[in-house]
């Protein structure tokens, strides 16, 4: 049973809590370097890292793709309405309120007992609008009101790998009709060699949205690792050159594809439908080691 929060108020080093959640088992394991930071496990793979002073840090290259994402959604401090699909610890959700105040947001996380786990270890800031739901992401899209969302983040995984449902072009049907015209759709994507299922994802949007880019570690581009891809996809033109400008400057930096060459990279993949829909690869052992 994990350590309430009441328990750990006050001590110098916080302890890690463990609890069991309907997704396996969860880990809150304290970062040393961050006074009240924390990395969510789920089954020992890495989910989420949250800096509950500091919100605006992201800690894992992915979300700071994602991050961009975010920042170039709208002009900068502009509220906006987002929907995340998979919930994680919430950090993105958190990031979104601390760098766009009186924005409204909707979370769907399948993980009800995730959910609870960290609403009471890693509470969120009241004032922030974020309606959680504990539900299916692709029952609790289908509850958002059409063109409701200037943003929809997809960032799913069970047993780190993505649901087939949440990976075909009846689903993005469903990003689509919940947008606002001109919204911005960003998915967090895991593959590895020979890359087939990023190629067909990016078919599978490519079929369903005008403009698309692709954010990636180049290794993971060239088949040579597995790893993490953000795909962003919209019918108006993209800040390519801005998004291309912040991956580069990170930490790890990353590599924009879009336009002929993202076209080139499927590599005559065919669009993803319900019914050929399979999960994400698993990722090898080694990845979380």
């Amino acid at each position: 049973m994990g350590k309430s929060r009441n328990a750990r108020r006050g001590r110098a080093a916080a302890e890690t809590v463990v609890e069991d959640v309907d997704g396996g088992r969860a880990e809150l394991i304290p970062d040393r370097d961050r006074t009240r930071a924390w990395t969510l496990l789920i089954d020992g793979a890495p989910q989420s890292h949250v800096d509950l002073d500091d919100p605006t840090h992201l800690s894992f290259e992915y979300q700071r793709r994602l991050g961009h994402v975010i920042d170039l959604a709208a002009p900068p401090g502009r509220p906006v309405q987002a929907v995340h699909l998979g919930g994680g610890a919430l950090t993105l959700a958190r990031y979104l309120a601390a760098t766009r105040p009186r924005s409204t947001q909707q979370v769907a996380e399948r993980d009800a007992a995730l959910v609870q786990l960290v609403r009471r270890e890693l509470p969120l800031d009241p004032g922030a609008r974020i309606r959680v739901r504990s539900t299916d992401a692709r029952a609790g899209l289908a509850k958002v009101p059409d063109g409701w969302a200037d943003l929809i983040v997809a960032d799913v995984f069970s047993g780190a790998r993505t649901p087939a449902h949440l990976t075909s072009a009846e689903f993005l049907d469903e990003v689509r009709r919940a947008l606002v015209p001109g919204g911005v759709y960003a998915a967090n994507l895991a593959d590895g060699p020979p890359l087939a299922h990023l190629r067909g994802q990016i078919a599978t949007a490519a079929a369903r949205f005008a403009e698309l880019a692709l954010v990636a570690d180049p290794a993971v581009l060239r088949g040579k690792r597995f790893g993490n891809a953000v795909l962003v996809a919209s019918d108006r033109p993209l800040p390519v050159a801005e998004l291309t400008r912040r991956a580069a400057s990170d930490p790890q930096p990353a590599r924009v594809e879009h336009g002929r060459a993202l076209a080139d990279f499927t590599g005559g993949a065919a669009p993803v439908t319900d019914a050929a829909a399979v999960d994400s690869p698993a990722p090898p052992p080694s990845v979380f080691r």
